[in-house]
């Protein structure tokens, strides 16, 4: 696991400098000698876990630039796992680039949001609407908060997730925004697949939204990846990290590789379309996009500056 996960920051440093935590000095130690002179800035901050998509902040701009977060409620998927280190990490972040920065009191996860840049938010009811997350909120009042807190303009629902994804259906396994209007949609092949009937529904949903996106079907990995106690893993190749320059996908050895990098190339015309193994990494239950968390370019905000 550590080999590809190395391997994957090795190759985003290429494009965008890159930030990573370190749980201790074993650990920091272990990832210079992986990573060799690559452009990395390490930060020692202990962690539960290595999902910093969803216990990381969420960050948002203003129109003249100026760049802020949002410091989110973060129970590790609905009290799954341990999580009290993992939501300190949005106020490591604050402190490490002395930024001001909005707290928002409820739980809500990076991984469980898919937008467009343009005011359009995709989530799944499964997850958003776990009675163990926001058990007292409905969906108008998660769909102000998202109004509120990240400028949301429409929030579109579907309704279930991956078999095997221990975070209730996030979005971004199953759907992802490659442009203001076009989304890609993973589909499962195998009519006896479990996940062949919601994958079906989710894209139809999709394309049945008034906006009129362009919906193009994304495969699933062929093969069923299991855990060493047999229980079902999520792959997917709508995990994939977009950086300056290229994007990076998660691939498994699967006969399915290929077709998914080549359904994406061409929708990515102004980046690279990369694989990078994650047979591994997944055992942990996400890949590239749970992993990481972008920073926009710009002037961080102080308080001094109104927002």
């Amino acid at each position: 696991m550590r080999s590809e996960f190395s391997d994957f920051i090795a190759t985003l440093a290429r494009y965008e400098p890159v930030h990573l935590f370190v749980h201790d000095a074993d650990v920091e130690a272990d990832a210079r000698a992986r990573l060799g002179d690559a452009a990395v800035r390490y930060h020692r901050v202990s962690l539960d876990d290595v999902w910093f998509r969803d216990c990381g902040p969420l960050f948002v701009t203003r129109p003249d630039g100026a760049v802020s977060f949002v410091n989110w409620e973060f129970n590790a998927w609905g009290q799954k796992f341990s999580w009290n280190l993992d939501n300190l990490v949005p106020e490591a972040i604050a402190e490490i680039l002395q930024v001001d920065h909005f707290e928002a009191p409820l739980v809500m996860e990076g991984g469980s949001l898919e937008h467009n840049g343009a005011g359009v938010f995709l989530t799944t009811r499964q997850c958003l609407l776990s009675p163990t997350r926001n058990s007292s909120l409905m969906e108008i009042d998660l769909m102000d908060a998202l109004r509120d807190y990240l400028g949301a303009s429409e929030v579109l629902w579907l309704d279930r997730g991956l078999e095997g994804d221990h975070t209730d259906g996030h979005i971004d396994t199953i759907a992802r925004f490659v442009g203001p209007r076009t989304v890609v949609c993973c589909v499962a092949e195998d009519p006896d697949d479990a996940n062949y009937a919601p994958m079906q529904e989710n894209l139809a949903t999709l394309r049945a939204f008034p906006q009129g996106f362009e919906v193009v079907a994304l495969p699933l990995p062929a093969a069923r990846l299991r855990s060493a106690d047999g229980e079902r893993l999520p792959p997917s190749y709508a995990n994939f990290y977009v950086a300056n320059g290229c994007v990076l996908v998660p691939i498994y050895g699967d006969v399915n590789d290929g077709r998914a990098l080549e359904i994406l190339r061409p929708l990515f015309p102004d980046r690279e379309v990369l694989g990078c193994m994650s047979r591994e990494i997944i055992h942990g239950g996400g890949s590239f996009h749970c992993l990481t968390q972008q920073q926009p370019a710009g002037p961080l905000w102080r308080e001094e500056r109104a927002w």
